[in-house]
Protein backbone atom coordinates (compact mmCIF):
# COMPACT_ATOMS: atom_id res chain seq x y z
CA UNK A 1 0.00 0.00 0.00
CA UNK A 2 1.27 3.72 -0.84
CA UNK A 3 1.81 5.15 2.73
CA UNK A 4 -0.48 8.20 3.38
CA UNK A 5 0.60 11.66 3.25
CA UNK A 6 0.30 14.77 4.82
CA UNK A 7 -3.65 16.18 4.10
CA UNK A 8 -4.33 19.60 2.17
CA UNK A 9 -7.22 21.09 3.97
CA UNK A 10 -8.10 23.07 1.04
CA UNK A 11 -9.18 19.96 -1.14
CA UNK A 12 -9.10 17.05 1.72
CA UNK A 13 -6.35 15.57 -0.19
CA UNK A 14 -3.23 13.96 0.49
CA UNK A 15 0.06 16.37 0.07
CA UNK A 16 3.18 15.32 -1.25
CA UNK A 17 6.03 16.48 0.91
CA UNK A 18 8.04 17.29 -2.51
CA UNK A 19 5.22 19.53 -3.65
CA UNK A 20 5.80 22.69 -5.30
CA UNK A 21 4.42 25.59 -7.11
CA UNK A 22 3.69 23.43 -10.46
CA UNK A 23 6.64 25.14 -13.04
CA UNK A 24 5.28 27.04 -16.10
CA UNK A 25 5.86 26.30 -19.52
CA UNK A 26 8.62 28.55 -20.34
CA UNK A 27 11.18 27.57 -16.90
CA UNK A 28 10.23 23.82 -16.98
CA UNK A 29 13.42 22.01 -18.23
CA UNK A 30 14.23 18.44 -19.30
CA UNK A 31 17.18 16.52 -20.41
CA UNK A 32 17.16 15.96 -23.87
CA UNK A 33 19.41 12.84 -23.65
CA UNK A 34 16.45 11.19 -22.15
CA UNK A 35 12.88 10.31 -23.48
CA UNK A 36 10.18 12.30 -20.86
CA UNK A 37 8.01 9.82 -18.69
CA UNK A 38 4.33 11.10 -19.46
CA UNK A 39 2.13 9.59 -16.84
CA UNK A 40 -1.72 9.26 -17.51
CA UNK A 41 -4.53 8.23 -15.19
CA UNK A 42 -8.39 7.00 -15.29
CA UNK A 43 -10.82 6.20 -13.08
CA UNK A 44 -10.96 2.90 -15.60
CA UNK A 45 -10.01 1.81 -18.70
CA UNK A 46 -11.27 4.75 -21.10
CA UNK A 47 -8.40 6.60 -20.58
CA UNK A 48 -6.24 4.34 -22.95
CA UNK A 49 -7.66 6.06 -25.73
CA UNK A 50 -5.81 8.80 -24.60
CA UNK A 51 -2.74 7.09 -24.32
CA UNK A 52 -3.19 5.81 -27.70
CA UNK A 53 -3.05 8.97 -29.04
CA UNK A 54 -0.37 10.25 -26.70
CA UNK A 55 2.05 7.18 -28.06
CA UNK A 56 0.86 7.72 -31.42
CA UNK A 57 1.87 11.69 -31.21
CA UNK A 58 4.79 11.44 -28.21
CA UNK A 59 6.84 8.09 -29.65
CA UNK A 60 9.93 9.49 -28.32
CA UNK A 61 8.25 9.48 -24.59
CA UNK A 62 8.02 6.87 -21.74
CA UNK A 63 4.39 6.27 -20.54
CA UNK A 64 2.83 5.13 -17.61
CA UNK A 65 -0.98 4.45 -17.07
CA UNK A 66 -3.14 3.83 -13.88
CA UNK A 67 -6.24 2.89 -13.98
CA UNK A 68 -8.20 3.37 -10.78
CA UNK A 69 -10.22 0.35 -11.23
CA UNK A 70 -10.85 -0.42 -7.41
CA UNK A 71 -12.94 2.65 -6.67
CA UNK A 72 -14.76 3.34 -10.40
CA UNK A 73 -16.87 4.91 -11.37
CA UNK A 74 -16.22 8.25 -9.74
CA UNK A 75 -19.17 9.72 -11.14
CA UNK A 76 -20.98 8.84 -8.08
CA UNK A 77 -18.58 10.04 -5.69
CA UNK A 78 -18.82 13.36 -4.07
CA UNK A 79 -16.27 15.61 -5.51
CA UNK A 80 -14.18 15.61 -2.23
CA UNK A 81 -14.04 11.78 -2.64
CA UNK A 82 -13.00 12.38 -6.25
CA UNK A 83 -10.20 14.67 -5.21
CA UNK A 84 -8.82 12.52 -2.64
CA UNK A 85 -9.30 9.45 -5.21
CA UNK A 86 -7.23 11.53 -8.28
CA UNK A 87 -4.55 13.22 -5.71
CA UNK A 88 -3.68 9.55 -4.81
CA UNK A 89 -3.66 8.50 -8.14
CA UNK A 90 -1.30 11.22 -9.20
CA UNK A 91 1.00 11.15 -6.29
CA UNK A 92 1.74 7.01 -7.06
CA UNK A 93 2.78 8.18 -10.31
CA UNK A 94 5.07 11.01 -9.54
CA UNK A 95 6.71 8.90 -6.59
CA UNK A 96 6.76 5.42 -8.08
CA UNK A 97 6.76 5.92 -11.10
CA UNK A 98 8.70 9.31 -11.75
CA UNK A 99 7.01 10.89 -13.97
CA UNK A 100 7.45 14.15 -15.13
CA UNK A 101 4.23 15.24 -16.78
CA UNK A 102 0.57 13.96 -16.17
CA UNK A 103 -2.52 13.67 -17.93
CA UNK A 104 -5.48 13.05 -16.32
CA UNK A 105 -7.37 11.21 -19.17
CA UNK A 106 -10.46 10.92 -16.81
CA UNK A 107 -13.50 13.96 -17.83
CA UNK A 108 -14.61 13.42 -14.44
CA UNK A 109 -11.49 13.75 -13.00
CA UNK A 110 -10.56 16.78 -15.18
CA UNK A 111 -13.96 18.37 -14.18
CA UNK A 112 -14.18 18.21 -10.53
CA UNK A 113 -10.55 17.62 -9.16
CA UNK A 114 -8.11 19.12 -11.53
CA UNK A 115 -7.15 21.51 -9.28
CA UNK A 116 -6.57 19.40 -6.45
CA UNK A 117 -4.75 17.46 -8.80
CA UNK A 118 -2.03 19.99 -9.41
CA UNK A 119 -1.96 21.06 -5.85
CA UNK A 120 -0.98 17.56 -4.87
CA UNK A 121 1.84 17.11 -7.46
CA UNK A 122 4.99 19.10 -7.69
CA UNK A 123 4.63 18.58 -12.13
CA UNK A 124 2.80 20.20 -14.73
CA UNK A 125 -0.84 18.58 -15.17
CA UNK A 126 -2.82 18.86 -18.10
CA UNK A 127 -6.76 17.29 -18.11
CA UNK A 128 -8.94 16.29 -20.96
CA UNK A 129 -11.70 19.11 -21.34
CA UNK A 130 -9.54 22.12 -22.26
CA UNK A 131 -7.75 20.83 -25.24
CA UNK A 132 -11.14 19.23 -26.27
CA UNK A 133 -12.90 22.70 -26.08
CA UNK A 134 -9.77 24.58 -27.59
CA UNK A 135 -9.95 22.36 -30.42
CA UNK A 136 -13.46 23.01 -30.94
CA UNK A 137 -12.95 26.26 -31.15
CA UNK A 138 -10.62 26.48 -33.96
CA UNK A 139 -12.40 24.33 -36.30
CA UNK A 140 -16.28 25.66 -35.41
CA UNK A 141 -17.29 28.22 -37.75
CA UNK A 142 -20.70 29.08 -35.80
CA UNK A 143 -19.33 29.40 -32.67
CA UNK A 144 -21.62 26.90 -31.32
CA UNK A 145 -21.13 22.91 -30.51
CA UNK A 146 -22.78 20.14 -29.19
CA UNK A 147 -20.99 17.99 -25.80
CA UNK A 148 -21.43 14.11 -25.13
CA UNK A 149 -20.24 13.17 -21.89
CA UNK A 150 -21.17 10.91 -18.69
CA UNK A 151 -23.96 12.21 -16.57
CA UNK A 152 -21.16 12.80 -13.86
CA UNK A 153 -19.30 15.08 -16.08
CA UNK A 154 -22.44 16.94 -17.32
CA UNK A 155 -23.46 17.14 -14.13
CA UNK A 156 -20.29 19.29 -13.96
CA UNK A 157 -21.01 21.64 -16.43
CA UNK A 158 -17.03 21.86 -17.05
CA UNK A 159 -17.58 22.00 -20.96
CA UNK A 160 -20.23 24.25 -20.62
CA UNK A 161 -17.61 26.71 -18.68
CA UNK A 162 -14.53 26.49 -20.99
CA UNK A 163 -16.53 26.30 -24.25
CA UNK A 164 -17.97 29.55 -22.88
CA UNK A 165 -14.53 30.72 -21.83
CA UNK A 166 -13.33 30.36 -25.60
CA UNK A 167 -16.06 32.17 -26.78
CA UNK A 168 -18.59 29.46 -27.78
CA UNK A 169 -21.86 28.13 -26.95
CA UNK A 170 -22.46 24.43 -26.09
CA UNK A 171 -25.20 22.37 -25.32
CA UNK A 172 -24.38 19.61 -22.72
CA UNK A 173 -26.15 16.03 -23.58
CA UNK A 174 -25.49 13.01 -21.47
CA UNK A 175 -25.29 9.60 -22.70
CA UNK A 176 -25.18 6.94 -19.84
CA UNK A 177 -25.62 3.96 -21.88
CA UNK A 178 -22.50 4.77 -24.43
CA UNK A 179 -19.92 3.32 -21.68
CA UNK A 180 -21.41 -0.07 -21.44
CA UNK A 181 -22.18 -0.28 -25.30
CA UNK A 182 -18.20 0.12 -25.64
CA UNK A 183 -17.10 -2.15 -22.82
CA UNK A 184 -19.22 -4.78 -24.17
CA UNK A 185 -17.99 -4.44 -28.06
CA UNK A 186 -20.67 -2.89 -29.23
CA UNK A 187 -19.07 -0.10 -31.09
CA UNK A 188 -20.69 -0.87 -34.62
CA UNK A 189 -24.25 -2.49 -33.35
CA UNK A 190 -27.44 -1.54 -34.67
CA UNK A 191 -28.28 -0.62 -30.80
CA UNK A 192 -25.83 1.40 -30.60
CA UNK A 193 -26.24 3.69 -33.57
CA UNK A 194 -30.10 3.94 -32.80
CA UNK A 195 -29.47 5.17 -29.11
CA UNK A 196 -26.77 7.68 -30.45
CA UNK A 197 -29.40 8.57 -32.61
CA UNK A 198 -31.85 9.59 -30.33
CA UNK A 199 -29.07 11.13 -28.29
CA UNK A 200 -28.55 13.03 -30.84
CA UNK A 201 -32.09 13.86 -31.54
CA UNK A 202 -32.51 15.40 -28.06
CA UNK A 203 -29.36 17.51 -28.83
CA UNK A 204 -30.24 18.93 -31.70
CA UNK A 205 -33.66 19.80 -29.94
CA UNK A 206 -31.97 21.61 -27.36
CA UNK A 207 -29.72 23.74 -29.37
CA UNK A 208 -32.53 24.94 -31.22
CA UNK A 209 -34.53 25.52 -28.45
CA UNK A 210 -31.39 27.56 -27.03
CA UNK A 211 -31.18 29.34 -30.93
CA UNK A 212 -27.64 27.39 -31.18
CA UNK A 213 -26.40 25.94 -34.57
CA UNK A 214 -23.95 23.95 -33.66
CA UNK A 215 -21.09 22.84 -36.21
CA UNK A 216 -18.88 20.91 -34.35
CA UNK A 217 -19.92 17.82 -31.44
CA UNK A 218 -17.13 17.32 -28.92
CA UNK A 219 -16.51 13.61 -27.77
CA UNK A 220 -16.15 14.05 -23.93
CA UNK A 221 -15.85 11.01 -22.81
CA UNK A 222 -12.64 8.47 -23.19
CA UNK A 223 -14.66 5.40 -23.34
CA UNK A 224 -16.25 7.64 -27.21
CA UNK A 225 -13.47 7.63 -29.22
CA UNK A 226 -14.33 3.76 -30.03
CA UNK A 227 -17.49 5.25 -31.28
CA UNK A 228 -16.03 8.12 -32.93
CA UNK A 229 -16.74 6.54 -36.68
CA UNK A 230 -20.58 5.26 -35.92
CA UNK A 231 -20.67 8.84 -34.81
CA UNK A 232 -19.39 10.54 -37.62
CA UNK A 233 -21.70 8.32 -39.85
CA UNK A 234 -24.75 9.68 -37.90
CA UNK A 235 -24.14 13.51 -37.46
CA UNK A 236 -25.00 15.61 -40.57
CA UNK A 237 -22.66 16.41 -43.04
CA UNK A 238 -20.79 19.45 -42.27
CA UNK A 239 -20.47 18.94 -38.39
CA UNK A 240 -16.65 17.92 -37.30
CA UNK A 241 -16.63 15.72 -34.29
CA UNK A 242 -13.67 16.46 -32.14
CA UNK A 243 -11.81 13.55 -30.21
CA UNK A 244 -10.71 15.11 -26.60
CA UNK A 245 -8.24 12.11 -26.42
CA UNK A 246 -6.53 13.18 -29.53
CA UNK A 247 -6.40 16.97 -29.02
CA UNK A 248 -5.26 16.23 -25.10
CA UNK A 249 -2.10 14.19 -27.02
CA UNK A 250 -1.93 17.35 -29.49
CA UNK A 251 -1.77 19.77 -26.44
CA UNK A 252 0.68 17.81 -24.70
CA UNK A 253 2.79 17.49 -28.16
CA UNK A 254 2.92 21.12 -28.12
CA UNK A 255 4.11 21.54 -24.25
CA UNK A 256 7.28 19.40 -25.50
CA UNK A 257 7.63 21.17 -28.22
CA UNK A 258 7.62 24.30 -26.29
CA UNK A 259 9.92 22.63 -23.76
CA UNK A 260 12.17 21.20 -26.42
CA UNK A 261 12.40 18.58 -24.66
CA UNK A 262 12.16 15.52 -26.71
CA UNK A 263 14.78 13.53 -28.17
CA UNK A 264 15.40 12.05 -31.86
CA UNK A 265 15.35 8.53 -30.75
CA UNK A 266 11.74 7.15 -30.73
CA UNK A 267 11.21 3.40 -28.82
CA UNK A 268 10.18 0.87 -30.72
CA UNK A 269 8.04 -0.71 -29.48
CA UNK A 270 7.05 2.17 -27.16
CA UNK A 271 8.26 2.16 -23.58
CA UNK A 272 4.31 1.48 -21.80
CA UNK A 273 3.67 0.44 -18.05
CA UNK A 274 0.49 -0.38 -17.14
CA UNK A 275 -0.67 -0.45 -13.46
CA UNK A 276 -4.24 -0.63 -11.90
CA UNK A 277 -5.97 -0.91 -8.68
CA UNK A 278 -8.29 -3.83 -9.43
CA UNK A 279 -10.10 -6.19 -11.86
CA UNK A 280 -6.62 -6.99 -13.64
CA UNK A 281 -7.61 -9.59 -15.93
CA UNK A 282 -10.59 -7.51 -17.06
CA UNK A 283 -8.15 -4.53 -17.50
CA UNK A 284 -5.66 -6.85 -20.10
CA UNK A 285 -8.79 -8.24 -21.94
CA UNK A 286 -10.49 -4.58 -22.55
CA UNK A 287 -7.22 -2.73 -22.91
CA UNK A 288 -6.37 -3.92 -26.17
CA UNK A 289 -9.68 -2.85 -27.51
CA UNK A 290 -8.72 0.53 -26.51
CA UNK A 291 -5.28 0.88 -26.84
CA UNK A 292 -5.47 -0.63 -30.25
CA UNK A 293 -2.50 -3.27 -29.34
CA UNK A 294 -2.01 -5.74 -26.54
CA UNK A 295 -1.75 -4.24 -23.11
CA UNK A 296 0.48 -7.25 -21.79
CA UNK A 297 0.98 -7.45 -18.09
CA UNK A 298 -0.76 -5.06 -15.75
CA UNK A 299 0.42 -4.49 -12.18
CA UNK A 300 -2.02 -4.33 -9.18
CA UNK A 301 -1.30 -1.93 -6.99
CA UNK A 302 -3.06 -0.77 -3.47
CA UNK A 303 -3.82 2.93 -3.20
CA UNK A 304 -5.96 2.65 -0.07
CA UNK A 305 -10.08 2.89 0.60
Amino acid sequence: MVPPLPVNPQFGVAESPLRRRVPEARTHRYDRAMPPTIGVFDSGFGGLTVLRALVARLPQAQFAFLGDTARLPYGSKSRRTIARYAAESAQFLVREQNVEFLVVACNTASALALDAIKQAVPIPVLGVIEPGAAAARAVSRTGDAIVLATDATVQSHAYLATCRSEGMRAVEKACPLLVPFVEEGWIDHPVTAEVIRLYLREAYNEAAQKGLNPDTLVLGCTHYPLLRPLIERLVPQGMTVIDSADAAAEATARQFDAWGALPATVATPPALSFFATDSVEKFERLGSRFLNRPVGKVELIDLGG
